[in-house]
């Protein structure tokens, strides 16, 4: 394995990582990334950097950062979330992997990009509920600016220095794996 397709990885799960957060964001900033020459994805891959794919992604990006605003559309958002997420998550890893072989990279794909999208996509409509059944909804829109600047925060991670990003997910993970220990214990 070569130094490229390592980074390729952890660009991939770095991502999908932010995919869980807003399905648009690390997709439009990928899209940039492609289009601007920042970095190559797979030649089946390439329409991601085209002008259309750019202002198609970068005005779902807006709608969707806007509806999470909006009392229930977020709960809403939050119900087709964790389908999408995986699906752009497993989309994302496999845009970026290099050099392995197709049966390597839609197994790392879906177990680590679309798990990862999941996981993180899972706990943050959890989070939102929380929100809304403890404060009336009253909080969502704090919940939302967070979610939002963690996704563009780490798409652009992830976009130039995909190694930290994968060490932020493994610490992003991390806490989720705490926090859901903590609620297991308090049911029982």
């Amino acid at each position: 394995m070569t130094f490229e397709t390592l980074i390729s990885i952890c660009l991939g799960i770095g991502l999908s990582a932010s995919v869980g957060f807003r399905v648009f964001v690390p997709l439009f900033a990928l899209s940039l990334a492609a289009y601007f020459n920042l970095w190559e994805l797979n030649d089946s891959w390439q329409w991601i950097g085209s002008l259309t794919a750019v202002i198609t992604l970068g005005v779902a990006t807006l709608v969707e950062i806007f509806a999470y605003y909006i009392p229930y559309i977020d709960n809403l958002l939050d119900s087709i979330a964790i389908p999408l997420a995986t699906i752009a998550g497993t989309a994302v890893m496999v845009s970026t992997v290099a050099d392995l072989s197709p049966a390597i990279t839609w197994a790392l794909a879906i177990i680590a990009g679309g798990g990862t999208a999941a996981a993180i996509a899972g706990s943050s409509g959890a989070t939102r509920l929380a929100s809304t059944t403890t404060t009336g909804g009253i909080a969502n829109p704090v919940v939302s600016t967070i979610e939002t600047g963690t996704s563009v925060i780490m798409s652009i991670v992830s976009l130039f220095i995909p190694v930290l990003a994968f060490i932020f997910v493994l610490i992003i993970l991390f806490l989720i794996y705490r926090v859901y220990k903590k609620i297991k214990r308090s049911r029982t």
